[in-house]
């Protein structure tokens, strides 16, 4: 009897391990986490101080890349609020606070998908106080930050490309499509996409050795945009997963199946989300190819409207709609994922 409390105790202890109050481990076949991701900000629209931007690390070092940065230092100190650095080895400095060590320490980078003010602004109202750091983007978006944001009228141009004066504080990188490329100061490596929104948008597979992670900027379906984007992506992560591991996926889902196609302004609702999925799937092959697939749903838009639960409504759509075998995740600003 003694014998066997002491294998359940630890069997326990293991179930246990990678779940905390601040976070969970997502399933995957692998016990062992690659990536840890921390949620700064989990929505869409129009509430400020919760929108786009995530933290990605892998797990063997304690440098973040952001995820873009809609939300920034509010969303690092919700984070810490929630205990989801506890596990982190912040730099101890005489000067800065916790939030401040981190961002200026631990986030070694911005991975910006586009130039859309729900993604970017955190960075540019923390840059008085960022440290050094590169901000990757496809040309495109790098040129509409620079022109838009860093031009000395709408904010002070802290890159080091553009409009004098330059403050040479971000270092901006040019990621080609299709291209891998080393994030400076990390482990990861990128390789961008480009993606259909009225603005372009990108996507990004980030790769630790064998180990891939997605992030998806916004993003309009083939089905409705017409310029087999989402293809493209399908087809690289097709062969990449022949090889290696695919963790985990963000990818957003804006507006509600009801929403119509000619009103989703380059977005995705849950249902043509399962489509693009399912044409991963198809490239991929064999039964049920996506089965426990970490899918993490962003940028679900707030509103404003009375007795209107969008959350709700899509997380419903998303679990009625899973003929994947997925496993999707509705993350919360704060929260500590592991994949």
């Amino acid at each position: 009897m003694r014998d066997i409390m002491t294998k359940a105790k630890w069997l326990l202890t293991i179930s246990l391990f990678f779940v905390s109050s601040t976070g969970l481990q997502a399933e995957t076949d692998d016990s062992s986490p690659a990536f840890e991701l921390v949620v700064l900000g989990d929505s869409g629209g129009i509430q400020d101080g919760n929108l786009s931007a995530f933290l990605l690390r892998s797990v063997t070092e304690p440098n973040y890349v952001a995820l873009d940065a809609g939300t920034l230092v509010n969303g690092i100190n919700q984070s810490v609020k929630q205990g989801a650095f506890d596990d982190l080895a912040i730099v101890d400095d005489d000067k800065w606070g916790k939030a401040g060590s981190i961002l200026r320490h631990h986030v070694k980078g911005y991975l910006i998908s586009h130039a859309h003010l729900d993604h970017i602004n955190g960075m540019l109202v923390a840059s008085p106080e960022d440290s050094k750091k590169s901000i990757y983007a496809i040309p495109s978006v790098n040129t509409m930050i620079g022109e838009t944001y860093f031009n000395g009228k709408a904010w002070a141009n802290f890159s080091d490309r553009g409009i004098p004066p330059l403050l040479n504080k971000y270092h901006v990188v040019d990621l080609l499509p299709g291209k891998t490329a080393p994030i400076a100061n990390t482990a990861l490596h990128v390789t961008a996409f480009s993606l259909s929104h009225p603005v372009e948008s990108s996507a990004f597979v980030i790769e630790h050795g064998d180990d891939i992670f997605v992030y998806f900027g916004d993003t309009g379906p083939d089905i409705v945009e017409k310029q087999d984007k989402l293809d493209a992506i399908w087809t690289y992560l097709a062969k990449q997963v022949k090889h290696k591991k695919l963790r985990g996926v963000i990818i957003e889902t804006s507006f509600e199946n009801e929403r119509p196609h000619n009103l989703l302004f380059g977005h995705l609702t849950p249902e043509l989300l399962m489509g693009e999925l399912r044409s991963l799937a198809t490239k991929i092959g064999g039964e049920k190819p996506l089965q426990g697939l970490n899918v993490v749903i962003s940028h679900i838009k707030y509103t404003l409207a009375k007795n209107v639960d969008p959350r709700a409504n899509i997380t419903k759509q998303l679990d009625d709609g899973n003929d994947l075998g997925l496993n999707i995740i509705i993350p919360k600003q704060g929260q500590k994922l592991l994949f």
